[in-house]
């Protein structure tokens, strides 16, 4: 099975980027294994519908990006199923989360969409200003999203051996410099 982890994010404001941040993390901290599996670390920024080719090429898919829910606080953290998805999540927070939810749907009309599972946090919106810097919210959601994260991919096959301990505040520092593939 093909593994793919996607973070989705604009890296220039702020919280919106910790899709982006935690794969860069994710590539950073472990090596995934399996014997019969495969694990693919992407970040995709705010590509949304440019996703659907590489989407659909996976046999499972884990998105990581915010999520807009009814009461939410920011650093609440959500786990689920995309085809599951809670009442209380609207997606409604920036143009690059609905513009994810379409480019899923589209995937999914065209029956291409290989199961998903979203984890998502509620961020800070910092509006027209620019930073890369994270809040201190999303820092500590981001050990949460980590946990679900490794524990779904422990469920599938996928062994992960720390290869290091960075700091996502130090890595979303550096993500805007890493090349993308």
């Amino acid at each position: 099975m093909k593994i793919l982890i996607l973070g989705i994010g604009n890296i220039l404001f702020g919280d919106e980027g910790i899709g982006p941040h935690m794969v860069h993390y994710l590539e950073k901290k472990y090596r995934f294994e399996s014997e019969e599996h495969s694990v693919d670390l992407v970040d995709g920024g705010t590509l949304a519908q440019r996703l659907i080719p590489i989407i659909a090429d996976y046999d499972h898919v884990i998105v990581i990006d915010c999520v807009s829910t009814e009461d939410g606080r920011v650093g609440d953290v959500y786990m689920f199923d995309f085809d599951d998805m809670p009442a209380c999540v609207t997606w409604q927070g920036s143009a690059h989360e609905v513009e994810m939810l379409q480019t899923l749907q589209m995937i999914e009309m065209m029956g291409d969409l290989p199961p998903v599972k979203i984890v998502g946090v509620v961020p800070y919106v910092i509006g027209e200003d620019s930073t890369f810097s994270l809040t201190d919210e999303v820092i500590e959601a981001s050990i949460i999203m980590e946990k679900g994260i490794l524990d779904h991919l422990a469920t599938l096959g996928i062994r992960a051996e720390q290869l290091s301990s960075p700091s996502l505040r130090e890595v979303a520092q550096e993500t805007f410099i890493r090349e993308v593939r």
